[in-house]
């Protein structure tokens, strides 16, 4: 089996391009749920002097509360696609397609956080995520949607300017994307960074360094003239 080296996920369009869809991790996750509680815990404070309104106030309390927890994130996510902890985070919210999050799937996730906080700290959600290859938590695998790095929506492959080498035969559809992934981003990879990847991708060949970039560049310009599941 070929090992995962990345968090981007392919979808082909109906014209038949590949999409690429840099999915967000558990860490920016968290540290966007938190900014999202620390600006609603301001605006609940704002609220505060509602209280000296006796009994009309603490319905206007429980209004607000009750907004704040459950239609904020709904609003933001269809309205700007995140929450603005998300957006400070660089995150956005999608549907697995990669298409702009709708009113229904927007409602779904958010309603499931009930389920995901469980038994404390988001809990089941955490785990949902660290099991998923695309860090969904429940909500999401209902609603099918996915947290991406708003940089990374819907970026088409890039041309792979290499000599083509055909890669061995048996490559899975998996695998092919990954060599495909590589060649486009590595150029914006350190060198170390660049050779350790190629090397968990030529690993059966055991090409080392320079050897293996050369060999999965290759590799990538041959599937990306036609020949990507062609592969016996």
């Amino acid at each position: 089996m070929q090992p995962s080296i990345d968090t981007v996920r392919f979808n082909e369009t109906p014209e038949g391009i590949d999409l690429g869809l840099r999915v967000a991790g558990p860490v920016p996750r968290a540290l966007a749920l938190a900014l999202d509680g620390v600006i609603r815990a301001g605006l609940y404070l704002i609220l505060t002097p509602l209280l000296i309104l006796a009994d009309f106030g603490l319905g206007l309390m429980l209004l607000a509360f009750f907004a704040l927890e459950w239609l904020y994130p709904v609003v933001f996510e269809v309205w700007k696609g995140a929450t603005p902890g998300k957006r400070a985070m660089g995150l956005a919210v999608v549907h697995d397609d990669g298409t702009p999050i709708g009113l229904p799937a927007s409602m779904i996730r958010n309603l499931l956080r009930v389920v995901d906080f469980l038994p404390l700290l988001y809990g089941v959600g955490l785990v949902a995520v660290l099991l998923d290859r695309d860090f969904r938590r429940l909500g999401d695998l209902a609603a099918g949607t996915l947290v991406l790095r708003a940089d990374g929506r819907a970026q088409p492959r890039e041309a792979v300017m290499a000599g083509p080498v055909a890669p061995p035969l048996g490559l899975g559809l998996e695998a092919q994307q990954a060599i495909l992934s590589f060649a486009e981003r590595s150029q914006r990879l350190s060198a170390a960074r660049r050779i350790e990847l190629a090397e968990v991708l030529t690993q059966e060949l055991g090409d080392r360094g320079e050897l293996a970039v050369a060999r999965v560049r290759g590799w990538a310009s041959w599937l990306a003239r036609g020949r990507a599941q062609e592969l016996p």
